[in-house]
């Protein structure tokens, strides 16, 4: 029994690479080693094992610095993805009030004017500045279901409708006063014609 024990644990018996870190069965651990130490490296990068005729290869499209195709910044392909997705400062990113998309550089300053910009609440009859609408909406909503419970209460008179004032009638002209007027107009008329007369006796001469 002990002899059949030794000799399964001679066949299982393995050893660690030192170049690739990998169990070796331990008979054929030293021809390993030098194939492995000939033909394989281990990336520095990321501690793959690489074929050494294609390290060249997997540095270039694993690890060689790249530049970001929006702000040209050199930096690792490894966190390029997250460079552009959220710390890119060209990346394009929407403004919250006008959803207006602007390089996230000038998005600050974009909001901080638009959100100066006003609405008006149809609830309230009031303007609101953009950057306070969400408060707003919360506290005027509930303002406006509380005053919409209290009116319900009250009755609202109606508005009394006032007659039309009445017309006066035209006032009559006395009698005398109409003479008088009758007298002065053709008094008038007569003094015009004599005065007309004289002048053109007076262009014959």
């Amino acid at each position: 029994m002990a002899d059949a024990g030794s000799h399964i644990a001679a066949v299982v018996a393995t050893s660690t690479c030192a170049h690739c870190q990998r169990e070796i069965p331990s008979s054929n651990i030293d021809l390993h080693s030098v194939h492995c130490a000939r033909n394989l490296q281990k990336c520095e990068h990321c501690g793959e094992i690489v074929p050494r005729k294609l390290m060249e290869e997997h540095y270039n499209e694993n690890h060689a610095p790249v530049n970001c195709s929006l702000c040209k910044e050199t930096l690792q392909q490894e966190i390029l993805d997250l460079h552009k997705r959220e710390q890119c400062t060209q990346r394009m990113v929407a403004c919250v009030y006008c959803e207006y998309e602007l390089p996230a550089i000038d998005i600050h300053e974009h909001q901080d004017v638009c959100g100066n910009r006003t609405d008006f609440c149809q609830t309230c009859k009031k303007y609101i500045r953009l950057r306070e609408w969400i408060g707003h909406g919360m506290q005027c909503h509930l303002s406006s279901n509380g005053s919409a419970e209290s009116s319900s209460a009250r009755t609202i008179p109606e508005r009394e409708v006032q007659p039309p004032p009445p017309v006066r009638p035209a006032r009559a002209v006395p009698a005398a006063q109409h003479r008088r007027l009758l007298f002065t107009i053709a008094v008038t008329g007569i003094a015009v014609m004599v005065g007309s007369i004289l002048f053109q006796k007076e262009e014959s001469f």
